[in-house]
Order: C-alpha cells, then structure tokens, then sequence
C-alpha cells in the first residue's frame, strides 16, 4: 500500500475539498437560476410554447442539478469510509479539513 505523509499532501487535499464544495453548491444553485430565469422570460412573453419549453428545461437543470448534489455527496461518503479503512492517500482525506 501507498504510504504517503498527509502534512506533505494537504494544500492538494484542500483543494480538492474546495473544488468539490463548489461542484456540490453553486453548480446546482446556479442551474437552477438560469432555469428560473429562462422560465420567467416565458412567462413574460405569454407564449405558451415558450412556456412549455422553458417548463422543460427548467425540469431538466433541475434534474442536473440534484444529480450532481448528490454524485458529489456520494463521492464525499465513499472516501470517507475508504479512509477509514486504513494508513493511505486517501486517510488524509478524512484527516484535513
């Protein structure tokens, strides 16, 4: 096994973290927002077309961005119990935060 020293790896570990925090929060909220947005629009032009497409795509980041929540969420909980697991990259993981 890979035996590596987490004071060496923890800059790398944070920013990982940092990214996946960003993946797990603005990514969704933010399809969210555009698809509210674009809802709103057709909404304001009284176009039942435009609705209804709009309803569509609002559906679909709405989907997107449940899916990535929880990918990242799940990732998060499969290195958790891996670090657990023993002496290892992914160890230091659970160890900086």
């Amino acid at each position: 096994m890979f035996l590596v020293n987490c004071d060496d790896i923890a800059p790398i570990v944070k920013f990982i973290k940092a990214v996946f925090l960003l993946f797990q929060f603005v990514i969704p909220l933010g399809l969210i927002i555009m698809g509210a947005w674009d809802l709103g629009k057709a909404v304001f032009s009284s176009d039942d077309k435009e609705i209804k497409a709009a309803t569509g795509k609002l559906i679909k980041r709405a989907i997107a961005a449940i899916a990535i929540f929880f990918l990242v969420l799940v990732v998060n909980v499969v290195l958790d119990m891996v670090a657990d697991s023993g002496e290892s990259v992914i160890k230091c993981w659970d160890e900086v935060s």
